[in-house]
């Protein structure tokens, strides 16, 4: 594997289609897509400082690495990339990307991140910054704080495990999602979605759960949640706490520890097709 210790590159296109290099210590620097179709690239201490720096690449390793906000729409259309111990201010960092592994990394201004992606596993990852994984697919997560209103919008097949979501509209459009020991808090919790379970989780949402199919919620807490459940369908719930209210649900089973307001209108909910345990 050839090497480039330190130096700092500029102009567009710079490394172009560079490949089977391990690189330390090197700042790209005012010029566009300075590695841009390489493949087999191990770098480790540098810093991008300019936009588009890894675009159409494959077989990628990323270690302790800084990308600015600058370096804006920084991975696009790559293939099979590990970023580790490295922090991102840049917003739109992953787009059409696939195989994205990313472990103890820091996304300041993740505004517009991980769109259309697909097969992403993070471990450890702290992100701020709204519209996260708009239309991602086959995710993996553990340990993700993110602070940012509409995550995931149109996701499916996710894995959600030991996170904190302060998120408004998360999971909205989603298919096939599963999360295990997390918290939400936030407005309208995933409405328009289906295949939706939830494992010892904490939600915090005004009117959250509505227009949902096939959810499935187990010994969950729901906290100053109100008017949920509107319309849901194929409901398997089972509630740990008092609810604040339940509004019109389609179908299926509540198990709940109690409910301060419960509204059953009979033009707009078949009361046989749901039961719901009080107590």
């Amino acid at each position: 594997m050839k090497k480039i210790l330190g130096g700092t590159y500029t102009g567009e296109r710079a490394l172009f289609s560079l490949s089977d290099t391990y690189i330390e210590g090197a700042i790209f620097n005012d010029g566009e897509s300075p590695l841009k179709e390489s493949r087999n690239l191990d770098i480790f201490d540098t810093k991008f400082e300019w936009k588009y720096p890894l675009w159409y690449s494959k077989n990628i390793k990323v270690n302790k690495c800084y990308f600015s906000e600058i370096a804006r729409s920084g991975i696009w259309y790559t293939d099979n990339i590990e970023i580790k111990d490295t922090v991102i201010d840049a917003p739109k960092t992953f787009r059409r990307a696939s195989h994205v592994r990313l472990e103890n990394v820091e996304i300041n201004n993740a505004l517009e991140t991980f769109w259309n992606c697909s097969y992403i596993y993070l471990k450890n990852v702290k992100v701020k910054g709204d519209y996260l994984g708009l239309n991602a697919s086959n995710v993996e997560i553990d340990n993700l704080y993110l602070d940012g209103n509409y995550a995931f919008d149109g996701g499916k097949n996710l894995v959600i495990k030991n996170s904190t979501l302060l998120s408004k509209d998360t999971f909205w459009n989603s298919e096939n999602v599963t999360l295990i020991n997390c918290k939400i808090v936030g407005e309208y919790f995933a409405w328009n979605s289906k295949n939706i379970t939830l494992i010892n989780c904490e939600i915090e949402s005004h009117q959250g759960f509505c227009y949902m199919k096939n959810i499935k919620l187990v010994d969950c807490t729901l906290r100053n949640t109100d008017l949920c459940f509107e319309y849901c369908e194929d409901i398997d719930a089972t509630i740990l706490n008092e609810v604040d209210s339940i509004k019109n649900p389609t179908s299926g089973i509540i198990r709940v520890k109690g409910v301060k307001e419960l509204i059953l209108e009979d033009e707009f909910c078949d009361k046989n097709k749901t039961k719901i345990i009080i107590g």
